[in-house]
């Protein structure tokens, strides 16, 4: 079905309206973001298409017709149908907008994340990517809760219910304050001492406390903690105190190590202390798609570093 001849823009009736709400051409106008006289010449021409007067115009300003009137009741509902289209039309848009929700530990969040996306959004800037941040057994629950379509975490076994590929090795290092004994120490420090040492953990669950635990427990059983904190910037900024020494990852540790604020502790067996980078999928749902795009970029990224 044509509409009938004669039939008025949305933006006219629109202007109309306004006219009504406002009580003058003027006000209308500046609603419109347009001059007086381009208003003006709008409502003239849809007199000429209606074939009727809409506003009487006098020295003191423009007032509806009665007729005018008539038009604006007929027009209110006729711009709320078209609001709610463009609205529909908006959120069928935002359904069609490929959605890739992503989970990571801190340390792969904060240094690794934004480089791969990065490099996803060059291929498939389209895609729209919400990201949950947590410590690597948070990450992989969200994954396992379909949560996440794929995760990011950091730790020295896969997880057995899920799918799993190595991206790469992280190191760890011992760092403590230039004010800790171990700081003007000229002999290394062994595993075994290591592991008698209340150290600064991070809290159950994270990556970086099971790969340390994991190393240490093979030179006899750690020392109780001298503190389980929630985060690296915790522990690093609890590390500046001189508490306790901690482990943590040379991506994290290296700008405080850079500006002296940290020492790093030589060790008699350095590399002792790595972990690995995973991205995790559940199995029923292989990675494909931006996701899959996502992880090689992550695997490609951590070989060529």
């Amino acid at each position: 079905m044509t509409l009938p001849p004669g039939t008025p823009d949305l933006d006219v009736l629109d202007l109309l309206v306004s006219v009504a709400e406002l009580g003058s051409l003027g006000a209308a106008a500046r609603r419109h973001g347009i001059s007086q006289p381009a208003a003006s010449m709008r409502i003239s021409a849809l007199e000429r298409r209606l074939h009727l007067r809409l506003l009487d115009r006098g020295p003191t300003g423009s007032a509806l017709t009665d007729a005018g009137r008539a038009v604006v009741d007929h027009a209110r509902p006729v711009l709320e149908s078209a609001r709610a289209f463009g609205t529909a039309v908006a959120a069928l848009r935002a359904d069609n907008v490929p959605r890739l929700r992503v989970a990571a530990s801190k340390t792969i969040a904060d240094h690794r994340i934004p480089q791969w996306l990065q490099a996803l959004r060059g291929v498939h800037p389209e895609v729209a990517v919400a990201l949950e941040v947590a410590n690597s057994s948070q990450v992989l629950e969200l994954v396992r809760r379909e949560a996440a379509d794929l995760g990011f975490v950091e730790g020295p076994h896969p997880p057995t219910d899920l799918g799993s590929r190595v991206l790469g090795t992280d190191e760890l290092v011992v760092v403590v304050s230039p004010a800790h004994p171990w700081a003007r120490r000229r002999s290394r420090v062994s595993p075994r001492e290591l592991a008698a040492t209340p150290l600064l953990w991070r809290e159950p669950g994270s990556g970086t406390r099971d790969a340390v635990r994991e190393v240490l427990e093979g030179f006899g059983e750690p020392a109780r903690p001298a503190a389980e904190l929630g985060s690296a910037a915790t522990i690093i900024a609890a590390a500046r105190t001189a508490v306790a020494p901690a482990v943590v990852s040379r991506l994290i540790a290296a700008p405080e190590l850079e500006r002296g604020t940290l020492v790093e502790v030589s060790l008699t067996e350095p590399a002792a202390l790595t972990r690995l980078f995973r991205v995790v999928w559940r199995p029923r749902f292989p990675l494909s798609g931006p996701a899959r795009l996502l992880a090689e970029i992550a695997e490609r990224t951590e070989s060529d570093g």
